[in-house]
This record gives C-alpha cells, structure tokens and sequence, in this order.
C-alpha cells in the first residue's frame, strides 16, 4: 500500500519515491511527501502532532476503497483484516523492538494507560507504593493515580529540577521501596524536550521488583526505542506523533501481557493481544500506522525493516541536532526571549527537538496568536503536563508556548520563528 522502496546504493541510503532517488535525508525532497507543508505555513506544532506522509494517506484510503470487512469470516475482503491486523502489529514490533504478539492497539495512549492501569492495579494492596514523575503527560500520572487510590496504594511522585527540566536519577531511586509495585515515567518530555535517563530508571525499578511503564509518545518522533534491550515491561506511544494516524498503541514481550488479565468481554481472545483489544479495530488507520512506519524505515538502511528503522531514526537525530543548534544560538540573542529546559548547546543528547520559550511581558497564548497570523504553528499553555507548568510555577501565567522541530522542518523555518520572536 506504500509507494517507498528501500533501494541499496553503495554507502550511502537511497529510496525510490514517486519515481526519484533520495539520497540521505534530503530534507526537500522528504517534504515532498507530505501534502500538508506545501501550504507555506511553517508546522512547528509537531509535539501535539506531525503531519502525514502521502503514503499514509494512501494507506487509510486505499483499505477504505478496496473494501474491508470485519475478522473472522470466511471471505477475503475478512481476510484482508487480519492481514492487515497482523501486518500493523509487525510494523510496530519493528518500531519497538519487540514480539509482535506483544503489541496491543486502542484508540488512544490515553485510553490504553487507563485500561492497563485498572488491570495491573487488581495486584496491588493497601501501602503498595506507585512512583510517577513530574515531568510526564497526564496520561502516564493520572491513570496510575487513580488506580492507586481505589486499591488504596501510596502514590510518590519524584520532581524534576525546575533548573534545567531534567530528571535526578538519586531521587528517582529514593522513591522506590520494597513495596513499590509500579514505576511509570517518559522517555523524553513533550513539555521541555527533555530526554530522561529512562535506561537507569528502568533497571532501578526493576531491581526493587516494580513494573516498568514507559511512555514514549513524544520520544517516538524523534528517537527511537528498543524494548527487549531496554528490558522495560510496558511501552506506550501514538502513531499521529509519528507521522502516522490518530491511534495509541502499547507494546511489551507476549509473556508480560498473559501475567495480567484485562478487563475484557466474553468473546475476546483468551490469549494473545487481542485479549487486551475492545471492540473492533480501525483497520484504515492500522494500515496508515504501518505505513508510518515503512516512511521512518525508508529514511535508513539496512538488510531489514528494524535495521531501517534504527537507520532512519539516526538519520533524523543528525538533522534535528543541526536544528536544534540553530534555534539554540539564534535565541541567545534575544534577550526577551527565555527558554525554560536545557539550554546548553553541549548538551544537546538530553534533549529533543522540542522547546519550551516564554517573551516577556507577553502572555502565550498571545505569542502563539501572533505567530499564528503570520503563519508559524506552534502551541500555548500546559500540553497536557499540568505538573510541569505547576513545578515551574507558570499555570496561573497560562503555561509557556512550544515550538517543536521534527525531521521535515528546516533551517529556514528555524529563521523564520526566530525572526517573528524577535519582534515582541
């Protein structure tokens, strides 16, 4: 259903799209596939979700025209949705690292968290202990949060450094204890760019027996994640943050789903990760997921689609460290402008793409508003990460804006916000 062919060319990677040769990341040329930027418009609102390629689009619509039934029947067009059930889940094992028998689909990360959250909880008694961070998407807070106060378990949530927006490994492992059942943190901050140390964290945890939750929404865009390496039990993510549709997704080795049992309906499956799955899939947009993912792995190279992948996703970092550079240096030289986070070029590896600036003397949403009119995207207020807004003590000031970059961004639309900031 995709139109990208990963072509072999000597040392350097080479994809065949709509006929032409892109060698590396040839920025122009990857923007070419995605109808949206040809607006003039500059999408800097990546963080709250990219844009798609035309090959996702493709994908959605493509399955939608073929015609598709539901699984389970005798007759193909039935066929062609477990085909492309079982193909989605093979993509997003290729993304993840993982089996995919261990990946599970809903409609949202959201969704998904508090359906784990309620079925991981059924475990826990009263005193067991659940540790969160401060620097995390509600969506990896309140789910836990709230399981926790039904089976009346202690929540503790670890602070971030309002000085940097990073996370201190020492207090994450103060937080843990014998009776700590459930750690859950993110890779990498949708609110400040911030890249946690989530390998410590997860072996912390799990030297003290807890189950590990990693939410890799935000770090998914950017960086990518290899759950058998990392030995982490739960990761979530959402295809729409990478480049894909609307759709949530959590993966894990097949044998951490079968030692929980979901909330679930009579006749969902007794085994495998559709037990986890209530009601029908979208299939559309499960097609639109895995060619999401056949576009991260076209950027790369490789004798296979997760070699691709992990290539494409190098390939992405030296493109957004050079963007990052950039707007970094550029901000240095307006004074009215304050970016909250790491703001040390040298230190760029604990960081994404993803900024979080506020002007002075003038409100965010104001900020996004006019830069808005002039044609550059970006969001305002707290994303979903209230806790962040609370530690820096900026939710009465109505939060911070956030100009996120991704890999079809350039320089020139770095100058382009740059110039607009410097004129508050």
């Amino acid at each position: 259903m995709s139109n990208l062919a990963p072509v072999a060319a000597g040392a350097t990677v080479a994809i065949r799209y709509a006929g032409a040769m892109i060698p590396g990341l040839d920025v122009a040329a990857v923007r070419r596939r995605f109808p949206a930027l040809a607006d003039g418009n500059a999408y800097l609102d990546g963080p709250a979700g990219t844009q798609v390629p035309r090959a996702v689009i493709d994908a959605i619509a493509g399955l939608l025209e073929e015609g598709v039934s539901n699984q389970g029947g005798r007759f193909a067009s039935s066929r062609l949705a477990g085909e492309v059930v079982s193909g989605a889940r093979q993509a997003a094992a290729d993304l993840m690292g993982t089996d995919p028998e261990g990946v599970v689909f809903g409609p949202n990360m959201t969704t998904l968290t508090f359906a784990f959250s309620r079925a991981l909880a059924r475990r826990w008694r009263p005193g067991d202990e659940v540790v969160v961070t401060s620097l995390d998407h509600d969506a990896n807070v309140t789910p836990w949060r709230l399981a926790a106060e039904e089976r009346g378990a202690v929540v503790r949530r670890v602070e971030f450094d309002p000085a940097d927006g990073t996370l201190p490994e020492d207090a994450f492992r103060s937080a843990l204890g014998p009776r700590t059942r459930l750690a859950a943190f993110t890779a990498a901050s949708n609110a400040l760019g911030t890249v946690t140390p989530f390998p410590a964290l997860i072996e912390a945890a799990q030297g003290v027996g807890a189950v590990t939750y990693l939410d890799a929404v935000h770090h998914s865009a950017h960086r990518p994640v290899d759950l058998f390496a990392l030995g982490v039990d739960f990761v979530a993510a959402s295809s729409y943050k990478f480049f894909g549709p609307h759709l949530g997704l959590v993966a894990a080795r097949p044998e951490v789903l079968m030692e929980h049992e979901p909330y679930r309906l009579e006749p969902a499956p007794a085994i495998g990760p559709g037990r986890w799955e209530t009601g029908t899939p979208s299939f559309e947009l499960l097609a639109g997921l895995t060619a999401a993912v056949e576009h991260l792995a076209s950027l790369g190279s490789g004798p296979d689609r997760r070699a691709r992948v992990l290539s494409g996703y190098a390939a992405i970092a030296d493109h957004e460290a050079a963007l990052c550079e950039r707007f970094m240096e550029g901000l240095e030289s307006i004074p009215a402008v304050r970016l909250h986070g790491i703001d040390d070029r040298r230190r760029m590896a604990e960081r994404v793409a993803t900024f979080a600036v506020s002007v002075d003397g003038v409100a965010p949403g104001e900020v996004a508003r006019r830069l808005g009119e002039d044609g550059i995207f970006v969001w305002d207020g707290d994303y979903y990460a209230p806790a962040v807004m609370r530690r820096l003590g900026l939710a009465e000031a109505g939060g911070l804006v956030r100009i996120g970059f991704v890999h079809y961004n350039t320089e020139e639309e770095v100058d382009r916000v740059l110039a607009a900031l410097a004129t508050f």
